[in-house]
């Protein structure tokens, strides 16, 4: 399924405006490295290079790595899992955590917040953007299992893996289209 993902979700042009906008605007303004944890195709990651960020994209999927390399050469990308990175403790200006979370079970969620506040710099940035539902959910999708997630559940998890919510977004879904209800939520590492 990754050529097909790639096809419908690929490049920087299929993100909208206003994600492009919030994820500039928190992750580009602090020096030092941000990881793209759960990459896929890379347009995020040299997204973040357009706007001179030393960023890394990181996922588990070599097709999305090799994809990724191709495109986007002048990018940085590792094959790694978001379970765990391997970076030191604190050794990170920010994360962009863009639907890589979605596809973790809810059970799991806690722990790899907390893998991810490991390797952030204190006042650090975390921007995750993830599918907004009532309840957390399980719903078929094209790749993996994936799951909504209420934004103010997600809130209080990010807060107790240490990360203090800065600023939210969200829009509701398409159903004539199939879009499902988006959210995004910035927060920094306390």
């Amino acid at each position: 399924m990754a050529e097909r993902y790639i096809e419908l979700f690929g490049t920087i042009a299929q993100v909208h405006a206003d994600d492009r906008a919030l994820i500039a605007r928190q992750l580009s303004v602090r020096p030092g490295t941000v990881l793209d944890v759960g990459c896929g195709p890379g347009h995020l990651t040299d997204h973040l290079r357009s706007l001179d960020v030393e960023a890394i994209g990181i996922d588990l999927v070599p097709k999305f790595i090799d994809h990724a390399r191709a495109t986007h050469p002048n990018s940085r990308y590792v094959l790694g899992s978001i379970h765990q990175l391997s970076f030191r403790d604190s050794s990170v200006a920010g994360i962009l955590a863009w639907y890589s979370l979605i596809h973790l079970l809810p059970d799991d969620l806690d722990a790899v917040l907390v893998e991810l506040r490991r390797v952030m710099a204190p006042g650090s940035m975390l921007v995750a953007g993830f599918f907004d539902g009532d309840e957390v959910v399980a719903f078929e999708h094209k790749i993996v299992t994936a799951y909504f997630w209420p934004v103010d559940q997600l809130s209080k998890r990010l807060l107790r893996a240490g990360f203090t919510e800065v600023e939210r977004q969200r829009r509701p879904g398409i159903s004539e289209t199939g879009v499902r209800p988006h959210a995004v939520i910035a927060a920094i590492a306390s």
